[in-house]
């Protein structure tokens, strides 16, 4: 582990490097999906260089209106034709999630490579099939956490890994969100048959999970859990996933902590926070706010502003802007695909999110459904 003062190498020492690399014969993706998802990802797959020749939706016409909203030249009939299609090498699947298992075991089956949004299935037995069917493909086989992505995610990291925050005492994390706040708010994701038997855990704790399981280092062992549902119906429906979730948990190193995750919080957007207390200092990442990075310890706090200069050679890989220049969730979302493209072509990207970290979500997610069911602690599986 470098040490975190270390400074990055300058500009110009990586970027014949990155020339080198624009020599290589651009990926070709097919996204299945039109919706926000879908256009995150086809503008993550063009910033990361890829070409995006394909898209397929729920009809032809779904997949028309898309293409021509996208700027993509082939709209499929249906899904099955893009995996068919011999001009994608990489499938994007940004459907419902109830969809997600059947999709991603289709594309690996026509040998794709495949980036599928979280949660990666609905029970962790689909979840361990994919991570068999992925290993047998010997294909690249990645889900979106790109909030790993944020340079100052990964300086967090370094500081835990290298000791400088000490023994890790405590974390406090929550995402919070308002887009559900109200009883006519409705998506396909409230009910159960299209987004699972989870909602605002499977949807954003998955991403919360995953960010404190990676700056530590470590996995929650055994939690105990309390669901909550604002609204009994939902545009005259009735309403079978939570809206709130709230943790107490333990590591398998003896760190406790909490998380809380809602999509019912007025006036947040899209708040991700991770709070990591240790012996020595604090470290404090919020996505809100994604160039800085809070350390606090007794004598004074700081915080620390994105800049290659003086971030760990990992950090400063993923800054690909100069310090002062605002990176955010569609760069962190680039560098992610840039990560999965380099997978592809043979390369180890460190913290490239798998179908392994995909199938860890959902395992913790059922962990939590039984948790809150029955009232009680639960151990993890590992």
């Amino acid at each position: 582990m470098t040490d975190v003062g270390e400074a990055a190498p300058p500009l110009a020492d990586v970027a014949p490097t990155r020339r080198a690399a624009a020599s290589v014969a651009p990926l070709r993706v097919g996204v299945v999906g039109g919706g926000f998802m879908g256009r995150v990802h086809t503008a993550a797959a063009r910033a990361a260089g890829a070409q995006v020749v394909a898209v397929a939706s729920s009809s032809p016409a779904s997949a028309s209106f898309a293409a021509a909203a996208l700027g993509v030249p082939t709209a499929h009939d249906s899904v099955q034709d893009l995996l068919d299609d011999p001009g994608v090498d990489v499938v994007h699947l940004c459907t419902p999630n109830a969809l997600h298992a059947g999709l991603a075991l289709a594309a690996l089956s026509a040998g794709k490579h495949v980036v599928c949004e979280k949660p990666l299935a609905t029970s962790t037995a689909e979840a361990d099939e994919l991570v068999r069917a992925a290993r047998a493909a010997g294909r690249t086989a990645a889900v979106p956490f790109v909030y790993r992505y944020h340079p100052m995610v990964r300086e967090a990291r370094a500081r835990v890994a290298s000791g400088v925050t000490g023994r890790v005492l405590s974390v406090r994390g929550s995402y919070l969100q308002d887009w559900l706040l109200d009883r006519d708010d409705v998506d396909w994701r409230v009910e159960s048959a299209s987004g699972g038997p989870s909602r605002a855990f499977a949807d954003i704790g998955s991403h919360l999970v995953d960010l404190v399981e990676f700056v530590l280092g470590d996995r929650v062992a055994a939690l105990s859990a309390v669901l909550d549902r604002a609204h009994a119906e939902r545009g005259g429906r009735p309403v079978d996933t939570e809206d709130e979730a709230a943790l107490v948990f333990e590591t398998a190193a003896g760190v406790i902590g909490t998380l809380f995750v809602s999509q019912v919080a007025p006036g947040r957007k899209n708040r991700l926070l991770v709070d990591v207390a240790g012996t020595a200092e604090s470290l404090e990442f919020s996505q809100e706010e994604p160039d800085r990075l809070w350390i606090g310890r007794r004598a004074a706090s700081e915080v620390v502003s994105r800049d290659a200069a003086r971030l760990v050679p990992d950090a400063a890989r993923l800054s690909t802007l100069p310090a002062g220049h605002p990176m955010g969730y569609h760069d962190a979302f680039a560098a992610f695909v840039r990560d999965v493209h380099d997978a592809v072509r043979g390369g180890r990207p460190e913290g490239l999110p798998t179908f392994e970290d995909g199938r860890r979500a959902v395992v913790v997610t059922e962990s939590v459904l039984l948790a809150a069911a029955e009232r009680r602690w639960v151990d993890v599986p590992s």
